[in-house]
């Protein structure tokens, strides 16, 4: 049976933290989902997938279709579907009508949009139409125009004294969970204290009531620079590069395909 949205919010303050990653296709997801509490089709996918420089070049028709095929490929897993740039920001009545199309179209059981009080109302407008709404604040990445925004939060007192007082704006507005990225451990640790929904940590701290990746990261495909928050579980892009190669050379010496890959006349 899957996982509601719900069953995430009774995790708060549970011995056990929620496991959570990124998925963004059918096969990921159906690897993903028995070890997966929550499963996020993140606009990271942009990224990943799309080879784009940020998030903000992601439309709502590319999660749309990346969320059904999650949702398709998963049966336990709880399925939330990020809110891409651009779909939400203007007003709460723009924020409604997409959440609406993602919620419609997918089947996920929740959206997940970025920001703290700003995003209040929105969040509010959302949760009131029955739509639930994991926030996400600390490290916004829709917010980052260059790559020297990717900065820690919370390292100053101004800092988390806002971070805080997002929690709990976004909180008092009814989200049902929040990620905290790339916020320093004792902040982060005092939101999950003073915030009664789930916080699930990415670059956080270890007293999140949860943990999330982007799975690419955590298996190794992903190129480029790794944050440092990522722990790699394995080594899957030298995997593929490694197999690429033996295929290659075998079929330059044409000892591929060998007869068991090869259609014969059948006897008479």
């Amino acid at each position: 049976m899957r996982k509601t949205i719900k069953d995430i919010q009774a995790h708060k303050n549970k011995a056990e933290p929620l496991v959570c990653l990124t998925a963004y296709t059918a096969r990921v997801a159906q690897l993903l989902d028995p070890h997966c509490d929550l499963l996020l089709v993140g606009d990271s996918m942009g990224m990943v997938l799309y080879g784009m420089d940020s998030t903000r070049g992601v439309s709502l028709e590319m999660m749309i279709n990346h969320g059904r095929a999650v949702a398709s490929g998963s049966a336990r897993a709880c399925i939330v579907v990020d809110m891409p740039y651009g779909t939400y920001e203007d007003s709460p009545g723009q924020a409604l009508e997409n959440a609406r199309r993602v919620m419609d179209e997918t089947g996920c059981d929740a959206v997940k949009l970025e920001g703290g009080a700003k995003m209040a109302e929105t969040i509010e407008t959302l949760v009131n139409a029955g739509i639930p709404v994991v926030g996400h604040i600390g490290l916004m990445p829709q917010s980052v125009s260059e790559e020297s925004d990717f900065r820690v939060k919370g390292r100053s007192a101004d800092s988390a004294a806002q971070l805080l007082a997002d929690a709990k704006a976004i909180e008092r507005a009814g989200v049902s969970a929040m990620v905290i990225e790339a916020t320093i451990e004792p902040v982060a640790a005092g939101i999950t204290q003073a915030v009664s929904v789930p916080t699930i940590g990415i670059g956080a701290s270890v007293a999140c009531d949860g943990q999330i990746l982007v799975t690419e990261d955590m298996v190794g495909i992903t190129g480029g620079h790794v944050p440092k928050f990522v722990k790699q579980y394995a080594r899957v892009g030298e995997m593929i590069g490694e197999a690429a190669a033996r295929y290659a050379a075998d079929v330059r010496s044409r000892a591929f395909p060998e007869d068991a890959q090869i259609y014969r006349k059948k006897a008479s």
